[in-house]
């Protein structure tokens, strides 16, 4: 592992996996993951099932230039300039089904999220959340990458309720796959003693029966990342293992997002509380970058990089050869950041795929 300090960007999935991978590191090996900046996420997509609605109204996946979801409505902008939109509740086709067992809206374990809902035009909500998201927030306003405003009690309102609405609506779907399947272990609420007593004895055979062939699996691509014996592997599918794990490990198990979550990382009542546990909420806009959620987030990832607060940070970009596709990496650049700001939908494993290929 080298010294680096990456500020890492993701969905709740995503940042829940990035704690886990440093909280566990005795047994993951840890990452240069230093600071965890999460998005709102209702839900993901899955591209064949995109593939296919876009099929049905007339429009190829390589017609596309981009995705993005703005006042409620799920957008694809073509390359030739058409916009093609239709309302979120037609989108149900193409979510990935793993995404029911979620009840995160907000990155609860993030040190700083970032969202559009709730915020007032031009502007993002920012929800604060640890001691290390606040001085780095303080340093973005003192500095003038970014300013601030009060949420509006309506925005703040509206936000718990989205917030509450995937809650309920996935509190369901979790009763429903637990009456006709397996436990969604992540939602079972044990103390960290019993999170260890469950988890070190599981290898990526038990991750493939409790997570990965019940629907779960969220391709964060965390299992991939810390397993020393580089075996597992994910194709824009599902991981599989491509050899025999070593019994004394454990990683992959410790890793997930959608094995055990002790309650030293989310509270027991986490549900009972929409918008997680916080320091301060606002909404802010960007003195630099014009974007969606983006432009915060480019703003924040640029104080990090130029105030060499981390070394490098995790951007999506799009395929050079796919457009409507994007791909993750790591860079040390700004110029690289400015040019990426935007906020882009994928089933990309964001963060731990350009950790993998940088070789961290």
């Amino acid at each position: 592992m080298s010294d680096n300090k990456t500020a890492m960007v993701g969905t709740p999935c995503q940042v829940l996996a990035g704690e886990k991978i440093n909280r566990y590191e005795n047994e993951t090996g840890g990452s240069p993951i230093d600071v965890k900046i999460g998005l709102f996420c209702m839900e993901n997509f899955s591209y064949s099932y995109l593939e296919k609605f876009l099929k049905e109204n007339d429009i190829a996946l390589f017609e596309v230039k981009d995705f993005k979801i703005e006042n409620g409505f799920f957008i694809a902008n073509l390359i030739d300039g058409n916009v093609f939109k239709v309302p979120l509740s037609q989108t149900e086709p193409f979510t990935r089904k793993n995404c029911e067992v979620c009840t995160d809206y907000t990155a609860n374990s993030a040190d700083i999220s970032v969202g559009s809902v709730g915020s007032s035009k031009g502007y993002s909500t920012v929800i604060v959340r640890t001691k290390k998201g606040q001085e780095i927030i303080e340093g973005c306003i003192k500095k003038r990458y970014i300013e601030i405003d009060k949420l509006s009690d309506k925005g703040h309102d509206l936000l718990e309720k989205i917030s509450n609405k995937k809650i309920s609506k996935n509190l369901k779907n979790i009763a429903k796959r637990e009456s006709i399947s397996r436990p969604v272990l992540s939602k079972r609420n044990l103390s960290e003693e019993e999170f260890y007593k469950e988890s070190e004895n599981c290898h990526f055979d038990n991750l493939e029966a409790d997570v990965i062939s019940v629907g779960s699996c969220v391709l964060c691509g965390a299992c991939e990342y810390v397993c020393p014996e580089d075996i597992i592997k994910i194709d824009d599918r599902k991981p599989v293992k491509k050899g025999e794990c070593l019994e004394e490990c454990h990683a992959c198990y410790f890793a997930c997002p959608r094995t055990f979550v002790s309650n030293e990382i989310y509270d027991d009542d986490i549900d009972e509380n929409p918008l997680g546990n916080y320091l301060r909420i606002f909404q802010a806009k960007s003195n630099a970058v014009i974007g969606q959620d983006g432009g915060v987030v480019s703003s924040i990832l640029i104080y990090l990089l130029e105030n060499n607060i981390v070394d490098d940070v995790s951007i999506v970009g799009q395929d050079v050869n796919k457009s409507w596709k994007p791909y993750s990496y790591l860079t040390p650049n700004v110029e690289d950041v400015v040019a990426a700001s935007g906020t882009k939908y994928s089933t990309v494993p964001i963060g731990f795929k350009a950790l993998n290929e940088k070789g961290d």
